[in-house]
This record gives C-alpha cells, structure tokens and sequence, in this order.
C-alpha cells in the first residue's frame, strides 16, 4: 500500500503489462479526514459519475454520511482504479447550498414552497398549453447524468403520454456525433470496441481525445501498457499538446476547422499503398467505390499543406494506421464538436472498415461519450430518439413500440426527426415553445452564444422548469425549482461507453424533501393523468428495478437488449455488456465480430443523413443502397470552416475540459481538492505567439469574438500558433454557491462561441471560431491558476507544481494474482 497525492499525479502509480496480459489490479481508495477504514459502517456498490468511463466503485457509508470511496478490483472497467473527480467529487453531496426544498416564483423572486405546490404549478402549466396550443408547446432538455430508469420514464412521458417530438439530452453537447457517426457507418448506435481492447493492440489512435483528462483511469491503463513489454504505438490528433500528445509516436496538431482534409489525407496514404483488406471491403461493406474516388483529391502534400501539418508526420501516422496488425481508434470532443464533426468521425470508422479492423481483440472504434450515463439517454429515447436504437422513420419499429407501451401508435411522434436542442431553443425564440422543463443540467453556462440564452431563457411567455441538486445559473431563472436526489442517494443503473452496465445502489438518504427524478417524474405523469389505451397509468412501476425490468421489456430483440440482466444479476460483481440475452447469457465484449451489423433495412435503427446538408436518407434510398445490411463506408468532402480568421479576429479559438472539473463546476467546484486544483478561468496561447506580443505568463487578457469577451490570466502552453484555448467549466459565479452572479461577461467561454451545428449530428460546434487577444493588465509574476499537470502545462520554468497536499492523499494497494497486496 503506498499514499500518493492524486492531485500532484492524477494516473498514480504503474503497473506495467504487456500485450494479451491482464491489467493488474490496483485498489484507489479516499476516505474523508478522521475517518479509517475500520469507522466505515458499509461499502454499497456504485460506480463513477464524472465521467463517462464508468469506474466501478464502493461508497463508504458512515452515520449516514458519504465519507469516501474505494474502486471495485472485481469491475472489468477499471480493475479498482478511480480518477481524481471520483476519489473527491463525492464531497459535493454534503455541500451546505444543497436544494433541500421546492422552490416558486412569486412577485420575481424564487421563494420556498412545498411539493404539492410546485407539482401543480408544473402539472398545471403542461395541461393549460397541450389545451390552448397541443403537443409541440412542450419541451424536455435532460441530462446525461441520470440513471436509465430515469430516461426510459421521462421518455415514456414525453413521447407516449404527451407526445412531443422536442426532447433531447445535453448529450447534444458531448455525444452527439458519436452516436451519428456510428448510424451512418452501422445504421445503429453502439460501441463496437471495448475497454479490453487496450490490453491488446499494436497501434491506439485518439483522435481530439485528451483520453487523459477525460477518461483518466482509461488512460492508466494506455500507460500501463507502455510502461510495460511490447508496448503500442500512439497516434495523438490535437492542436494543444496534452498528456497523450506528449506520450504519442506522433501528434498531429492540425489547424482547428480542417479533421476530414486530415482524416482523408490519411485514409488517402492507406489507399494509395495498398494497406487495405479487400476480402473484409467486398464482403462486409459497401461505398468503397466511391470513397475511392473521392480521396483522389487529397494527396498528402495538399492535405499537410491545409492542416499544417508536416508531411513526414503524416505520412508516419497513416503508416502506423495502415500497417498496424491490431488498430485500436478513439474519438471525442475535438472531433465531434468541430467543423465537419460527423463527416470527420465517420472517416475514422472508415479506417477501420477498409483495414478489417472490427470484432477482434485490439481491433475496435469508441465513439466515445463526454457523460458518465449519456448512451443511457441515447438507448432510452430521452435525446429525442426512440428507445431500444427504434428507428422512428419505420413504421413498423413505431408500431411494435406502441404495443409495449399499450398506446395508440399515433400517439408517438414520428412525422419528422427528433428536435435538436438547437432547434428547440429556436423554437423557445420564436414562442412556439412556452413550457421547458430542464433537469440535471445548466444550458445558461454550457450552451453557445451564451448572451442570447440567457435572453430565450428569461421570456415571459415561457414556463421554465429545473430539477437539480444546486441552484444553478440556470435555475436562477426557473419558474419552478425541484430539489433532486443525485448519484448515492437514490438506485438505478447507468451503461459506460463501452456498453458496461452498472448498478448504482443507494447508499445515503437525499438531504431535506429533496427526492429521487423518477420519483418525480413518475409523480409529474401521474398528477397529468397519463394513460394507456386500457385506461390503466401510462406508468405502470414506481420503483427503479420495477423500471428497469420495464426497460428490459422494451429491449427485448433490440440491439441494446438487456434481456439477460438483472439487479441480483449485477450486484457483487463486475458490470457486464450489453448486448445481454439468452445467447450472450455473460454479455457481450466486442461487436461485429462476424461482419454482421444491425443494418439490415427492416431492423436499423436509421437510415442515414446527407452529412452535408443534414437530410435524412429516405427508406427507398438507404434499402436501394444497402439491402444487404453491410456497413455503409461513406466518403465526406471537406468544406472550409464558416467562420476564419480575419485582420480583426487573427486567432482561431478553441475551448474544452481540464482533468479537475466536469461540465459546468456544479460537483466538482464543491470538492476543495479540485477546485484548488483549477480554481478559475485561465486562456492558453503559444510561446511564439505570446513572444511576439510581448506577453508573460500570468497577464491579463480579454479574448473577444463577435458575440463576447472573456477575461483571463494568460498561460503559455504548449497550444500550436494561432490558437487560443479557453476551459468552459466557468460560469457566473467565482466559486461554486459564492455572491450572485455579475460581470457575467468576463469568465463564461460559451460566451464567445457561435451558435453553429453539424448539419448531420446537430452537435454545436464549440471549437471553431475566430477570436481577438489584447492584454488589459501586465502580470506581476505570479502564474496563472492553470493546472500544471495537464495539457495547459506551462513551457516555462519557475512555475510551481499543482499539488493538493496531504487533503488529496489516496492510498493505492496493488493487488497479485494470488490475492495478496503490498
């Protein structure tokens, strides 16, 4: 057992493996000051919730209190590991600014109210507008933060009982493309890879992934192989120089706006020398024609020459994807919320189509998610899809759901496509919209253009509702505010990129009236009077394993079937895959194993979109295409970025994540050790750039773009020239539950971004637009508060380490193969 500063060293200590081995196990556990391990009264079965890794882990429950955590050695994810949000952002649960009791507006102010109350004015308002002005009055905006049951009852609402198209997840924001990017390659959504797959490729390629800072316990396990025999080749694409560009065999740092010329310069090197499988490409695929054709134009000299990016490089990085013999790709947010995002991910799946890379160990895709339960909300409809990956342009699939929800098929909208968040905020805009209902989330700091949401939100003639755990920005400006339960304080289970169920129990009650989201969303249903066509509730459980087996139901011969689990079968143990059934009785590790996809016309989940335009393919077309229900390579042509820089705007701006936080701060901010960690907003630049300014760590700027201005201490990072960085976590406030917001203008990336999406995902683009720098205050030498562990290290030296202290110390057991630690 050793103790380690897990701020200071966010990965902890190596335990090298090599190719086809098992990942050692290596126990993490932080228990709060005073408390050892002897004082912990139970240890109730979870796993992580900051994260979309899906960690499994144990919560320590002392006189009723949340008092740390310990990783489960038995969970196929992490093998007992836990990153820094999961070791400390538990804490957040006790915070003393905690919503305990339902809120109203009266006279504008937010005042206490009870439940009975606040229900009536929700139930009410949703009865008074599907009266004057029908269905399409309503919106949902959810999270990606819930648990499963949680999403398959409010879509049940919204789309069987009400029977609004508009609702969709703030997976908008982080997953969207991923789940596009899978329909137009698979027709159905679906990881194919897994975890495991790290433990035996030759090559891992991450594409706009800081695997390190979003996913760090997946990350350890990278690092454990390279520490150990035989390790893989990385391929980094990332225009900062993060953890996994430093570790990379090559990085590719691309100007931001140009990933389809990157990916089909690439694609065109594995083309051109032949590196592909021809038997996978006529037996299994079709479209290879005409991506042939289409990569004849991006010859890798014009392809660097428009990304920047030197030629040896990219030669060297197609050479290791196209003559690796086990290919493991991933794909996040530098990709999906990019110019061209879907086109640009799809071409990753085409890298693994015409290679034959699927379906075997170390040869798989993750489309990875940013949000610990985000394919929950995609699986369970709650992003505006139809549960159980139904596809709503077939009529059968509308058919078959309306004989598990015992409704009138008609009743389920499916005349056109799910609203996009976007377009529903449009909507909002133009009135059509009068009643929203937001929970487990803070579009008033997470959402583009941020000036103008904060006007949609604050109209008159809208009814805005917030369930959440903290009075956030966005709560601020509800009408009704309903305090919820959070992650520990109720039960459900929630499914990790990788198709991972976990059981989350609950281990502590909720503080003050605040209760559970499907407790309220069961109670909402049932004060609106929802019913089936027998006249019995709409919904017909009131637990969550009475859901959960509601859920299995609806599964049942579905992609996501999870027909085979149930909660006795998840406690104890290990999270297991789906697809879980009678013929994967254990789950299911890798999918397409044998070139068979879920793309047959009658059973696919969609039909495609035109990547271009966003048009969604026609029936006659896609089974005109695919009648075969092959996977589908798709070609995309890259288009220059809308917005470029110019003599007023000269950088292009880019903004994400930093490992210590998630989302907007509302957890993370309320644990000391992260917080202290990255206390506040901070702007990346290049050394040559800030040179030629004759700028210095720690200045003061203001980044300006045609919507906003931001203020931030300068750090001189890594970052390529000509781009600026800015973390989104920040919002009004400078600490999490500190003095009312003002000057909101100065700290909130969001408020320089534009309100633009990709056409096919919908997915705004957050990381491509043109932005000014201009210094309001010279640094006195003191750094700025980036963290120094993380892709915003600084070049220079003298800067001090970031470090938590003894507060941040976590002890780490590596456990042998015989049972024993040391």
């Amino acid at each position: 057992m050793t103790a380690v500063d897990r701020i200071r060293d966010p990965w902890g200590a190596r335990t090298p493996y090599g190719p086809g081995e098992a990942w050692p196990t290596r126990v993490d556990m932080y228990l709060a000051e005073g408390v050892n391990e002897d004082d912990v009264e139970a240890w109730v079965q979870s796993a992580t919730i900051l994260h979309s890794n899906g960690d499994g882990l144990d919560i320590a429950v002392r006189e009723g209190r949340i008092v740390g955590v310990r990783g489960r050695a038995v969970d196929r994810v992490n093998h007992g590991r836990l990153g820094p949000k999961d070791l400390f952002g538990w804490q957040a649960n006790h915070s003393p600014d905690r919503l305990t009791t339902p809120l109203i507006r009266r006279d504008g102010a937010l005042v206490e109210t009870d439940w009975d109350t606040a229900m009536n004015a929700v139930a009410g308002r949703t009865k008074e507008l599907l009266q004057e002005r029908g269905p399409s009055s309503i919106g949902f905006y959810t999270t990606g933060q819930l648990f499963l049951e949680e999403y398959y009852t409010l879509a049940l609402i919204g789309h069987g009982g009400i029977g609004t198209n508009h609702m969709d997840g703030n997976t908008r924001l982080c997953t969207a493309t991923a789940a596009a990017a899978l329909k137009e390659s698979f027709a159905c959504d679906g990881q194919p890879g897994s975890y495991t797959d790290i433990d035996h490729a030759d090559v891992i390629a991450l594409y706009g992934h800081n695997m390190a800072e979003t996913q760090s316990v997946l990350w350890t396990r990278v690092l454990d192989r390279l520490a150990g025999p035989n390790p893989p080749a990385i391929v980094c694409v990332d225009p900062r120089e993060t953890p996994v560009a430093r570790a990379a065999t090559v990085h590719l740092a691309p100007r931001p706006g140009t990933n389809v010329m990157l990916m089909n310069g690439l694609l065109h090197e594995i083309v051109h020398h032949g590196w592909v499988d021809r038997d996978y490409i006529d037996a299994h695929t079709v479209g290879f024609a005409e991506l042939e054709k289409q990569l004849e134009d991006y010859p890798a000299e014009k392809v660097a020459q428009v990304c920047d990016v030197p030629l040896a490089d990219l030669q060297a990085a197609a050479r290791l994807l196209g003559t690796a013999e086990r290919l493991l790709s991933t794909v996040l947010q530098g990709f999906y919320q990019s110019h061209q995002a879907t086109a640009a991910a799809v071409q990753v799946n085409n890298v693994h189509l015409i290679r034959g890379m699927l379906g075997k160990p170390g040869c798989g895709v993750l489309q990875m998610n940013g949000q610990p339960t985000a394919q929950n909300t995609r699986e369970c409809g709650a992003d505006g899809d139809l549960p159980a990956f139904r596809n709503w342009a077939n009529d059968e699939h509308i058919a078959e759901l309306g004989r598990v929800w015992n409704i009138d098929p008609m009743r389920i909208p499916h005349y056109t496509a799910p609203t996009h968040l976007m377009q529903m905020m449009r909507y909002v805009e133009d009135g059509s919209i009068r009643f929203l209902y937001v929970n487990g989330t803070n579009p008033a700091v997470s959402l583009p253009e941020l000036g103008r949401i904060r006007e949609i939100l604050t109209q008159e003639r809208l009814f805005l509702v917030v369930q959440d755990i903290f009075l956030s920005e966005t709560a601020q400006l509800a009408d009704v505010v309903l305090p919820a339960a959070t992650w520990g304080e109720k039960t459900g289970t929630f499914t990790n990129v990788d198709r991972t169920v976990h059981l989350s129990e609950k281990a502590v009650d909720p503080p003050g009236q605040a209760r559970a989201d499907l407790d309220i969303f069961i109670d909402y249903a049932r004060r609106l009077g929802l019913q089936d066509k027998d006249g019995q509730p709409l919904v017909k459980w009131s637990t969550p394993e009475e859901a959960f087996e509601g859920w299995k139901q609806c599964t049942a011969g579905r992609p996501c079937d999870y027909t085979g689990l149930s909660y006795d079968k998840l406690r104890g143990g290990s999270g297991i895959q789906w697809p879980c059934n009678d013929e994967h009785p254990d789950g299911t590790e890798r999918l397409y194993e044998d070139g068979k996809f879920w793309s047959a016309p009658d059973y696919c989940e969609s039909y495609g979109r035109d990547m271009v335009t966003g048009a969604p393919l026609e029936p006659t077309e896609y089974k005109a295409m695919n009648p075969l229900g092959k996977a589908v390579i798709k070609a995309g042509e890259y288009l220059p970025p809308h917005e470029v820089v110019s003599e007023e705007f000269p950088y292009l701006l880019t903004t994400g994540r930093t490992l210590y936080h998630f989302h907007t701060r509302t957890k993370t901010g309320r644990a000391p050790q992260l917080q202290n960690a990255a206390p506040e907003v901070w702007v990346e630049m290049s050394a040559s750039d800030a040179q030629r300014h004759g700028w210095g760590e720690g200045d003061l700027l203001r980044i300006t773009t045609p919507r906003g201005r931001v203020e931030a201490r300068l750090r001189i990072s890594g970052i390529r020239p000509g781009v600026l960085f800015l973390p989104f976590h920040y919002g009004y406030w400078d600490t999490p539950g500190g003095h009312e917001p003002g000057g909101a203008e100065g700290r909130a990336a969001n408020e320089l971004t534009v309100t633009d999406w990709d056409p096919a995902s919908k997915q705004p683009l957050f990381k491509t637009g043109a932005a000014r720098a201009e210094r309001l205050l010279a640094g006195d030498g003191t750094p700025s508060a980036a963290p120094t562990t993380t892709a915003s290290r600084p070049v220079g030296a003298g800067i001090p380490d970031t470090e938590g202290g003894p507060a941040a110390t976590v002890t780490e057991t590596v456990v042998d193969t015989s049972g024993g630690a040391s």
